[in-house]
């Protein structure tokens, strides 16, 4: 199988309109290639940019230099030019995102939230609803939420709403930023075996995972991100 993703030499700054437009540099030259059936991990201490690099390969972030070429449909595309409609088609066919924060839709039921991926994806409403109970009671969400608005849900709660949304396709590429932070042990454990079979299905993961045990049982290699970062200024 091709190589899902291939980042070349970008670089990422953020611009302070409010202060002059002052650069605020946060990653350069990031240089990697993710390998389907494995998981790598970007590792480094808070503030180095590895969120930054989920989002630019998820196309959240504009990307200042280089090259991220996808693999979707055959074709590799540059997401770092690609217009929006192939960003927004990149994301609903090629590459989940399971982010740190839930952003949901007021009134909207966890189910719905949950399964929305795979309604875009040309599934049933009735069939995303049934793959997302699945997922919420393995993940174990009291059913009791299921047909809720997750906006009042606990932090734990969500995120686990928000998991069984980025698990719930088959996209060949994965992204997650701190799947597991608000979760308890049997939780984290539930994510790390879900993880586990993204892999044998030959799907490509990047994450990020503060907690050491985790990132200890799902990562095939580890990227220190430091090396990346830009010098910053005061």
């Amino acid at each position: 199988m091709p190589t899902p993703i291939v980042v070349s030499d970008v670089a990422k700054n953020f611009t302070m309109h409010l202060r002059g437009g002052t650069l605020i540099p946060v990653v350069e030259y990031v240089n990697l290639s993710l390998k389907a059936g494995q998981c790598t991990v970007l590792g480094g201490p808070s503030g180095a940019g590895k969120s930054s690099i989920l989002k630019m390969l998820y196309g959240n972030y504009a990307v200042g230099e280089g090259q991220i070429l996808v693999n979707h449909n055959g074709d590799y595309v540059d997401l770092a030019t690609a217009d929006p409609r192939t960003v927004l088609a990149i994301r609903r066919e090629t590459i989940g995102y399971v982010s740190q924060f839930l952003r949901v839709v007021p009134r909207v039921s966890a189910l719905d939230v949950a399964g929305e991926p795979l309604v875009l994806r040309g599934t049933s409403p009735e069939a995303a609803r049934e793959r997302a109970a699945e997922l919420f009671a393995r993940l174990n969400l009291p059913e009791t939420l299921w047909e809720l608005p997750p906006a009042t849900f606990s932090g734990g709660e969500q995120q686990r709403v928000n998991i069984a949304r980025g698990f719930i396709t088959g996209h060949p590429v994965l992204l997650l930023d701190e799947p597991t932070a608000s979760l308890d042990a049997n939780n984290r454990a539930v994510v790390v075996e879900m993880i586990a079979e993204k892999k044998k299905a030959g799907v490509a993961l990047l994450g990020i995972f503060h907690d050491q045990d985790v990132r200890e049982a799902v990562a095939d290699a580890i990227i220190d991100v430091t090396r990346f970062a830009t010098p910053k200024t005061a």
